[in-house]
């Protein structure tokens, strides 16, 4: 518990540099009050929070209290917490920035990302449930051999988190660097070391409560924010509409699809992206090990998309209410280098904090204080569950279950679990500083494409076809993560925007309509041709794990072969 003071006293100290670098390093003093009260907002929740991870530490002892919280939260709880889990700064800053910027094309995150939980909530909840342990690694070596499997999805699943901190990382550096005028990097470096925190002490349980509190705070700021915004075009949409046609530099169009889509296929590959990586997110997937029984899962689930729908409606409000708003407040805005105004190109601190500077707008100080601290802590209670899911990854599937055969204790797998936390916190700090420029909705984009090209086919496969053997999760996975991760690079988003090259070399922005279909062939194939006497036990006991994911027995304890 000293260790856990010390730690504790060191991110108030962070805190506290944070306020002092505000309040002496301000642009200009319009900023003064402003940054106060974020200061103040924000440091409530920091310390509410530690609050809760030192009550956590207190009620951590055992693997499955770090990495599931015992079990023991309710499906409104989980569904609570599944919905902060997945109302990211992505999300938050991310999507309303795509409306700002493009109009109607940028829904398609919004609606993308929905249409995948009735997957999750039908599908894979139950089986996930009631043949997992910790990870939903667990449940795709049910049957399997544990080696070649556990390799591959950990694989992927550490790239996918990884990734998705990326995205977390740069809506925290950019919202500190306008709110508080600390230079980027150190705003990443401040979200990392909380995060830290709650995790290494509290593990899932901290990170639960932190997401639901979050969770919270978020979708309340966000209603007052699209009420209040929707008072000024006295409630009508259609207004709201309008208006935002008028100021738009992109005028009518900005109503129809095309602006951030121009081609049919690249529309195609993002909605498949978005649609099954919402189902092979190793964070969202781990949080159904996190309630008593499989009720209880599919209850999670039917909370979450409630909350989670409603929230994606309200950013496509905040979105096309900052077109028709912020246009009135030329202090929000850049002088252009070629002396002409853009709406959509001069905001300070660029489309990802048009949300942001829509709450000044709308409430001044105060209010723009309070969500932009709110953001803040969104994007803390994100890092920590992916970081929580990334470290339960090396601990449990690989170092238990791979490296130590199972013969291992829980102090030292929780051990392992907290070292692994802390070399996630280093990669995404330095991966959060290089892609500092790129839009956080985007990003996430690139990382459903993983998710649904690796993880979905292997999950699915392994929950619903009795064919399917390792030699072919294997291959098809592997298959699944490479070429998403290939296409990605030779993209523009990456091999011109990031890289810098003059063109790039494949056309779609988005990989998972060549990736997704090819993951899933390559298990199909791999499987077939597979005519091992290991293959056909693994065959026979499909009828067993079906029993098992029907009825529930056993549930929580994976087999290992």
């Amino acid at each position: 518990m000293k260790v856990f003071s010390i730690l504790c006293a060191a991110g108030v100290g962070f805190v506290a540099v944070m306020a002092h670098a505000a309040s002496t390093e301000v642009v200009a003093p319009k900023h003064v009050e402003l940054n106060l009260v974020a200061i103040v907002t924000f440091v409530l929740f920091v310390l509410v929070t530690l609050a809760i991870t030192r009550w956590a530490s207190r009620r951590t002892r055992t693997t499955k209290d770090f990495y599931s919280a015992g079990g023991g939260l309710s499906g409104f709880q989980n569904g609570l917490a599944i919905a902060g889990d997945f109302m990211s700064a992505a999300s938050f800053l991310g999507i309303s920035g795509m409306v700002f910027v493009f109009g109607f094309d940028g829904l398609i995150y919004s609606i993308g990302f929905l249409v995948g939980w009735p997957f999750v909530m039908f599908l894979l909840a139950e089986p996930l449930r009631n043949l997992g342990k910790f990870t939903f690694i667990d449940v795709v070596a049910y049957r399997f051999q544990q080696v070649p499997i556990r390799l591959v999805t950990a694989s992927t699943s550490l790239i996918v988190v990884v990734f998705y901190q990326v995205g977390q990382m740069v809506g925290a550096g950019k919202l500190i660097q306008l709110l508080f005028g600390l230079p980027y990097w150190m705003a990443v470096v401040i979200v990392d070391a909380l995060m830290v925190i709650y995790v290494f002490f509290g593990g899932m349980t901290a990170t639960s409560w932190v997401q639901i509190i979050k969770a919270v705070l978020l979708l309340c700021g966000a209603t007052f924010m699209t009420i209040t915004a929707l008072a000024q075009f006295g409630f009508s949409p259609e207004e709201m509409f309008r208006r935002a046609i008028d100021v738009h530099p992109s005028s009518l169009s900005i109503m129809g699809p095309g602006k951030l889509l121009k081609d049919p296929l690249n529309a195609l590959s993002l909605g498949i992206a978005l649609m099954f990586g919402t189902a092979g997110y190793p964070h969202i997937l781990m949080r159904f090990f996190t309630v008593p029984d499989a009720k209880e899962a599919r209850k999670s689930v039917f909370i979450a998309t409630g909350f989670i729908g409603y929230f994606y409606l309200l950013t496509f409000v905040i979105g096309f209410s900052a077109i028709a708003l912020l246009a009135q407040h030329p202090e929000f805005f850049k002088t252009a280098a070629d002396g002409h105004f853009n709406l959509t190109r001069d905001l300070l601190g660029g489309s990802n904090m048009a949300a942001v500077k829509l709450a000044q707008a709308l409430g001044g100080n105060l209010f723009y204080g309070f969500i932009a601290a709110v953001t803040f802590a969104t994007i803390l209670a994100v890092v920590a569950g992916l970081t929580l899911s990334g470290a339960a990854t090396i601990s449990h599937d690989l170092y238990a279950c791979w490296l130590a055969r199972g013969k291992t204790n829980e102090s030292r797998e929780i051990g392992i679990s907290r070292i692994a936390t802390l070399v996630l916190s280093f990669t995404a700090i330095a991966l959060g500083i290089l892609f500092e420029n790129i839009n956080v909705a985007f990003l996430t984009g690139l990382v459903a494409s993983v998710a649904a090209s690796a993880n979905f086919p292997v999950l699915v496969a392994s929950i619903f076809w009795r064919g399917m053997t390792t030699r072919g999760a294997v291959l098809g996975g592997a298959l699944g993560l490479v070429s998403s991760v290939l296409l990605t690079l030779l993209s523009k988003a990456v091999w011109v925007d990031v890289l810098h090259q003059s063109h790039a070399l494949v056309p779609l922005d988005n990989a998972a309509l060549i990736s997704v279909p090819l993951a899933f062939s390559g298990i199909w194939v791999f499987s077939v041709l597979d005519r091992s006497a290991r293959a056909q036990k693994e065959r026979e006991a499909f009828t067993l794990q079906v029993f098992k994911s029907e009825t529930g027995l056993m549930a929580a304890k994976a087999v290992n072969h």
